[in-house]
């Protein structure tokens, strides 16, 4: 009977990074997606609570039709800054930063880089050879820049991209790993990630300054007004803590971006002397928000054979073997492949009974100076007539095959 062909697979179903998909490869999150929805209600349970909080307010004012018209402004902006910033974040934590695709095989190394090193792994047939190096020089705009060699990946990152080891992959343009969304932050996402912390900013000091402006219409009830009015103090309390995080989040990458720097650039100080890719200020902020987002490098949806998704497991970049390379001991070679049976087995089928047995009877006649062959070999079948494989008169030792069991 023909084996059934194997049905193939999606290129996510296979994938060899720690992400998690979801609506069938067109959404990807970091393994740690789970923090999105605690932080999804770090932004919509505030900002969901002032929106009740005014809408109480036009329903108390109705009748007397004082600040009608104001509070239903403020009611709309409100719910229009929650909901875009929602989709800024949405938009950060499932899509693809910018992966780069995982090499199948290491590079081969450059003729400058091979070097070949001798083992006493030779009874293995192992041979270890140094052939790639770990660095590497790339010419970026006119300067040489050195990219490192990835394990896992088994490729020389594109310049300025690094493997992240909460997801597994190498990204381009890697920022660092957010792990209140889930996703790393690279060349792909990093515009949105910038919207949301700067939307985030922006409402907080919406809701924190109109949650006072609420206050003082009290008139001569302020303090009584906070003594009382729970959810507004709450609401001030959580504001002015959060936008101090989300607020010096936004003036940091700010400054990141107007110089053309990444998070993890920055913390490494690899631009104290001179930063390659900085091109001005207007340069580096129309990169960032007016140029095209290039397209994923990987096909998630696309179909693959099982046998093409197969990756090699990582090597070392420093150490690899030639599989049938040993080292030739004089006449070693000749004798094992005549025997037809391995060293290490050869070893073990030595026989030295009758070895010691002709040296005794040697020294009582006084013939010392002739010795017997120390390769006489017996296997089990031919135990009973060892006796007869050995010549005692021999002074050359002769090396005789062994019938192998």
């Amino acid at each position: 009977m023909a084996e059934e062909k194997k049905k193939p697979k999606r290129h996510y179903q296979v994938w060899k990074g720690s992400n998690k998909f979801f609506c069938g490869g067109r959404l990807i999150f970091g393994p740690d997606v789970a923090s999105l929805f605690f932080s999804i209600l770090l932004v919509a349970g505030p900002a969901v609570s002032f929106c009740i909080k005014v809408y109480n307010i036009i329903n108390h004012n109705k009748e007397h039709d004082k600040y009608i018209g104001y509070w239903y402004g403020v009611l709309i902006v409100a719910v229009a800054l929650t909901c875009l910033d929602i989709t800024f974040l949405f938009m950060t934590s499932s899509r693809d930063p910018g992966i780069v695709p995982r090499n199948a095989s290491p590079p081969d190394p450059d003729e400058t880089y091979e070097m070949n090193t001798p083992s006493m792994e030779w009874i293995n047939g192992r041979t270890p050879r140094l052939k790639l190096p770990r660095t590497k020089d790339v010419i970026v705009n006119g300067h040489s820049v050195k990219v490192k060699y990835c394990d896992t990946c088994m490729l020389y990152r594109p310049p300025r991209a690094s493997h992240c080891s909460v997801c597994n992959n190498c990204v381009q343009r890697f920022d660092h790993h957010c792990p209140w969304l889930g996703q790393c932050i690279g060349l792909r996402n990093y515009r949105f990630f910038y919207m949301f912390i700067s939307t985030s900013t922006i409402l907080c000091i919406y809701v924190f300054a109109f949650t006072w402006i609420n206050i003082a219409q009290q008139e001569d009830r302020v303090l009584k007004t906070m003594s009382t009015d729970i959810l507004s103090d709450f609401l001030l309390v959580y504001c002015f803590i959060a936008v101090w995080f989300v607020g010096g989040l936004t003036i940091f990458h700010f400054y990141l971006i107007c110089s053309n720097q990444t998070t993890y650039e920055n913390f490494r100080y690899r631009y104290d002397k001179t930063n390659l890719y900085h091109k001005g200020v207007k340069k580096n902020l129309a990169e960032i928000f007016l140029s095209k987002i290039p397209p994923s490098l990987n096909d998630f949806r696309a179909y693959i054979q099982e046998d093409d998704s197969i990756v090699m497991e990582p090597t070392s970049p420093n150490l690899g073997s030639t599989s049938k390379e040993k080292i030739d001991i004089e006449m070693g070679n000749k004798f094992v492949e005549a025997s037809g049976l391995s060293l290490p087995q050869i070893l073990q089928n030595l026989h030295h009974k009758h070895l010691e047995d002709n040296m005794r009877s040697k020294e009582g006649n006084g013939a010392s100076d002739s010795l017997p062959s120390p390769f006489c070999l017996e296997t089990k079948e031919d135990s009973a007539n060892a006796e007869d494989k050995c010549d005692e008169d021999s002074v050359t030792p002769e090396i005789q095959p062994v019938h192998q069991v």
